[in-house]
């Protein structure tokens, strides 16, 4: 199997993860409106259970779209994306504890943790796009926190950078879906 056929069954599975974006900007917001309406440690724990439930309604999404929501057995990128997940999650400590000093640090450093798995998304998609989405994370989560943004503002930045990468991500998939399968992928 090729790099781009495992990633062309990737994008395939998860409709180049569009689902999964759109899922975790719904995280965001949920975490927002909690740092706006609550307060700052209650939307931590909004984001953390939120993200847990990114996967779940990541699939739940593709299922109601018709898209498969798994990727072929034997498919090497599988194990990237565990892996991923893994690196996001031994981050979560860090992220807590910065939490703990300065709550909007934990949503700066979530942006951060977040848009760098992005990067590995790149590769597993074959898909510029992730490197745009992972850069302009890390970026708005550097750039809010040197700026001493409020937990709510930088949660609400989180939810609107993956909202408009969602719709552009979708629409990029559908584009595909309408191309020969010859076609490369790469955007």
């Amino acid at each position: 199997m090729t790099l781009s056929h495992a990633q062309a069954q990737m994008r395939a599975g998860y409709g180049s993860g569009w689902t999964g974006i759109a899922a975790s900007a719904l995280a965001w917001a949920v975490a927002a409106a909690v740092a706006w309406h609550g307060n700052a440690q209650q939307a931590i724990w909004a984001l953390l259970v939120g993200g847990m439930l990114i996967f779940p309604a990541s699939l739940l999404l593709c299922r109601l779209l018709h898209l498969p929501g798994t990727h072929p057995k034997g498919n090497p990128l599988g194990q990237l994306a565990g892996a991923s997940t893994f690196w996001l999650i031994f981050n979560l400590p860090v992220a807590w504890l910065l939490g703990q000093q300065q709550p909007a640090w934990f949503f700066a450093a979530m942006l951060l943790v977040i848009g760098g798995r992005y990067l590995v998304f790149a590769s597993l998609y074959g898909l510029r796009l992730y490197w745009v989405l992972g850069l302009t994370l890390a970026v708005a989560g550097f750039g809010l926190a040197a700026a001493a943004a409020a937990a709510g503002v930088i949660a609400a930045a989180g939810a609107v950078i993956e909202a408009v990468f969602a719709v552009v991500c979708a629409i990029g998939h559908q584009r595909r879906a309408r191309l020969p399968a010859a076609t490369p992928g790469n955007e």
